[in-house]
């Protein structure tokens, strides 16, 4: 039923809610750390667990789908805002950290871009032979 997606769906943000208050506390911060986060990795690995276990149905699954679209971008929106609006309160250390992590971020891409060369392994079954032109174009007629 779509009514147990929803539900699955407001049980992880309750629980990601409540971990990110708790870590808050940890921390000696008095606002909520990361709980929206941990509220959609729950619900991506517990969706994933139900799903491998065939205890999912596609109803069920179709109610997480319909807030996945309406809701979460909603309250991941919210919440950037939030810490955006928190940033520029804290100072130039906070909008400097920020920039540092989006910097590192951009020079660690092409790290995980590259590709390995395909190996050859020699065998003439799969390598193309050398009539064989896959990207060649019919030639053009000559009747005119």
């Amino acid at each position: 039923m779509v009514i147990y997606g929803v539900a699955l769906l407001a049980g992880c943000m309750l629980v990601g809610l409540w971990a990110g208050d708790v870590l808050g506390m940890m921390l000696g911060v008095t606002s909520n750390v990361g709980g929206v986060g941990i509220a959609m990795l729950l619900l991506i690995f517990l969706g994933g667990y139900l799903m491998d276990k065939k205890k999912m149905p596609a109803s069920t699954e179709s109610g997480i789908t319909f807030w996945n679209g309406m809701y979460i971008p909603i309250v991941v929106a919210m919440a950037a805002s939030q810490d955006v609006a928190a940033a520029l309160d804290g100072g130039m250390i906070a909008i400097l950290a920020g920039f540092v992590a989006v910097m590192a971020s951009f020079l660690v891409i092409p790290l995980f871009g590259r590709r390995e060369p395909a190996v050859d392994d020699g065998d003439e079954s799969t390598s193309p032979t050398a009539d064989a032109q896959p990207h060649s174009r019919p030639a053009p007629s000559q009747a005119r």
